[in-house]
């Protein structure tokens, strides 16, 4: 059986906070610590949905309200099974995030690993695993929506990585 090699069932994971490129969790999604993670390409949510930045840390929420808010634009991400157990783990799911399906529009896709006839075309409309939260404060409905997360944008709000907590 020399040369057998076992299918490693992939998940693809929409980020759209701290785990983009350029973000300071993104490292988590780099090297093989915990877990293998492709860059696949950019997309936006089809559905509106609120994207707050919340609590003591200034951590960014995707609320499961379908409808409000914005098209939120981040990243798809092919991942295996550990990065997604680690995923799960780092996003304090099911406690803090719910990790749920959500449809989303590509805007543009880089991924080498699937073949052509499975690459989306832009525009086209898929599904991918996102971390959103069921479990948020009231009153965060009524924080700004943005459409996209920058941990410096212009908002002032700086994030507060999880070592660096008390």
């Amino acid at each position: 059986m020399s040369g057998f090699r076992p299918v490693i069932k992939m998940a693809q994971v929409f980020v759209y906070g701290t785990l983009k490129k350029g973000q300071p969790n993104y490292f988590r999604m780099t090297g093989s610590t915990n877990g293998n993670a492709e860059y696949c390409g950019k997309a936006h949510t089809v559905e509106k949905y609120p994207l707050v930045i919340a609590g003591p840390y200034n951590i960014p929420f995707l609320l499961n309200v379908p409808g409000s808010g914005h098209q939120v634009k981040g990243e798809i991400y092919s991942v295996d099974n550990q990065m997604l157990q680690f995923l799960d783990e780092f996003e304090g799911c099911p406690h803090m995030y719910q990790r749920t399906l959500v449809r989303l529009q590509i805007e543009d896709w880089e991924s080498n690993t699937s073949s052509p006839e499975a690459t989306p075309a832009v525009n086209s409309i898929v599904e991918a695993f996102v971390y959103s939260t069921t479990t948020y404060q009231p009153e965060w409905l009524n924080l700004p929506c943005h459409d996209k997360y920058d941990a410096y944008g212009e908002h002032g709000l700086h994030y507060c990585e999880p070592e660096a907590r008390d």
